[in-house]
């Protein structure tokens, strides 16, 4: 059995987002992604071969999906789904405190 906490051990300062897979299993990967005012690169859509399901467990963050006008702004508690290739960016992440991700990623 593996456990933890996903709210320990977050590193200070971060330049770059932080990835780390807290549970592989089969086409399922669940990971703890941690940002501090990164985002998507300008002009870079994300597309991605598999599924998303993501919830934001603090900070704040903006994503924008190619289909849609608006910046979908998301707070704790928040989650959506991403079917796959439904491109997407990360506008902007709170560059104040850290934002804290669960990102279930599944075929």
């Amino acid at each position: 059995m593996k456990s933890g906490n996903v709210f320990a051990n977050v590193p200070g300062p971060v330049d770059a987002e932080i990835f780390e897979d807290l549970l592989r299993v089969g086409n399922l990967k669940l990971e703890r992604i941690v940002s501090a005012g990164q985002a998507t690169p300008p002009g870079v859509w994300l597309d991605q071969e598999n599924h998303e399901w993501v919830v934001l467990l603090a900070g704040s963050a903006g994503l924008r999906f190619e289909d849609e006008s608006g910046v979908c702004t998301l707070k704790p508690g928040d989650y959506l789904h991403i079917p796959a290739h439904r491109r997407h960016r990360v506008e902007w992440t709170d560059p104040r405190e850290k934002t804290l991700w669960l990102a279930l990623h599944y075929r």
